[in-house]
């Protein structure tokens, strides 16, 4: 499974502030092309193909069609071909643009896992999101939950940690995303890791997840996309 997932760490890793902080990403910044590319796809075409509903949930459909409608926009810049019905992505694939189905269509061409986040009452909710590649968590158990929902299980998301990631999410703002890394330490590098298990230090790979938070200018929705890295340790 190594081939599927190494790639260098980014530049911008170096200096991260630890969670939960976050720094200014540039507009375009939210989707990225690294040379692990057709492998994550590869991978992520088989998932989507054979783990349907484990890793895709489209409810919300306004929402959906605007995200593909921006990553549309920005694929150029990465060497994709865009024409009114299909996209040609950096390893020659041709994806069809589903309209019905817009998180599907943009599971197959970014590596990126897409999480929308809607506010309903005081707190964003969960309403959409093609998951591939999830880190000790399951999409089914934390579709429309909303935040302190959805982190539950993290023994360190205490209700201040809760106020200050709401505050997040109220005051991102249209064009002016923001970027967060976390580390994982796991036993292997497959990068579909649903179920939860012990991690600790002395594990063989180093899990990276580069999210950005952006808000969509006509929805108002909160998009949450998390780039995943996995190299071996030194």
């Amino acid at each position: 499974m190594d081939m599927i997932l190494q790639s260098a760490l980014p530049d911008d890793q170096c200096g991260a502030p630890r969670l939960p902080g976050t720094m200014p990403c540039p507009p375009e910044g939210w989707l990225h092309v690294d040379d692990a590319y057709a492998a994550q796809m590869a991978y992520r075409e088989t998932l989507l193909t054979e783990k349907t509903q484990a890793v895709l949930f489209d409810e919300a459909r306004p929402a959906s069609i605007e995200v593909l409608e921006e990553a549309l926009k920005l694929l150029p810049v990465l060497e994709f071909e865009i024409s009114t019905k299909a996209v040609t992505c950096p390893d020659r694939r041709r994806v069809s643009i589903d309209w019905d189905a817009p998180l599907r269509t943009l599971g197959h061409l970014v590596q990126e896992d897409i999480c929308i986040l809607e506010k309903q009452g005081d707190e964003h909710v969960l309403t959409a999101a093609v998951l591939c590649f999830p880190a000790n968590w399951r999409l089914a158990e934390k579709v429309n939950r909303p935040l302190i929902g959805i982190h539950a299980p993290v023994p360190d998301y205490d209700k201040n940690i809760a106020r200050r990631v709401q505050r997040l999410f109220d005051g991102v703002q249209v064009g002016r995303p923001l970027w967060r890394f976390n580390k994982l330490h796991y036993a292997d590098a497959d990068l579909h890791q649903p179920q939860r298990h012990r991690i600790t230090e002395d594990m063989q790979f180093v899990r990276s997840e580069r999210q950005c938070i952006l808000r969509l200018p006509e929805t108002d929705a909160v998009v949450f996309s998390i780039h995943t890295y996995v190299v071996r340790r030194d």
